[in-house]
């Protein structure tokens, strides 16, 4: 039986996850797409979960049907999640945007997607630091607090800098993880196998 995902008009990554998702429950898996990006790396996706993968093009859209198979040599195999060495995994938010172009918008639009994929993807990080204009993120009303409360619940461990909670008049706001202080933060920080800085 093949399980449909009409994918057209979703942002990244949710063509993606969704199809993932599916791949769950069914063993093949049509998802429905309005663009060549979104085509793309759904296929890739499916590829690398050694799945064959057939495209069609038609005018209401791109049909990409994914059927779970034996991985052959021409398929991609999928790659082994990177592991934290010597100690835990941080994650480091310094602002409430992704990247430095021009348009915070956009920025916006990244740490949405970004957030929103973590809690799909291997490995958690073990805690997340947020600071500076970062701290936004973790108060009522932020875009990500559903995505973030989520990883809580999977045991990530959430810091926000009470200065910066308190530079923004935000200490009452916080909806998710722990006030934390910079001494804490530190030694977060430079107790990491590995630091990932977003």
């Amino acid at each position: 039986m093949t399980k449909t995902i009409d994918a057209r008009g979703l942002p990244c990554p949710q063509p993606v996850l969704l199809t993932r998702n599916a791949l769950q429950e069914a063993n093949t898996v049509m998802t429905i797409v309005d663009n060549e990006t979104a085509r793309h790396n759904v296929a890739r996706m499916a590829e690398r979960a050694g799945c064959t993968v057939q495209v069609e093009s038609r005018e209401d859209g791109i049909y990409v049907l994914v059927t779970k198979g034996v991985i052959s040599q021409q398929q991609v195999e999928p790659e082994p999640a990177p592991v934290s060495q010597g100690g835990p995994l941080v994650l480091v938010v310094p602002s409430d945007h992704m990247g430095r172009g021009e348009h915070a918008e956009l920025g916006q639009i990244l740490t949405r997607g970004f957030f929103h994929t973590l809690g799909e993807v291997t490995p958690l990080p073990d805690t997340i630091i947020f600071f500076n204009s970062g701290v936004q993120l973790v108060v009522h009303g932020s875009p990500v607090l559903e995505d973030l409360d989520k990883l809580s619940q999977q045991g990530v461990e959430i810091l926000a800098c009470g200065t910066c909670l308190g530079y923004y008049g935000l200490k009452d706001a916080v909806a998710v993880g722990e006030i934390s202080n910079m001494y804490t933060i530190a030694e977060r920080m430079l107790g990491a196998g590995r630091t990932v800085t977003l």
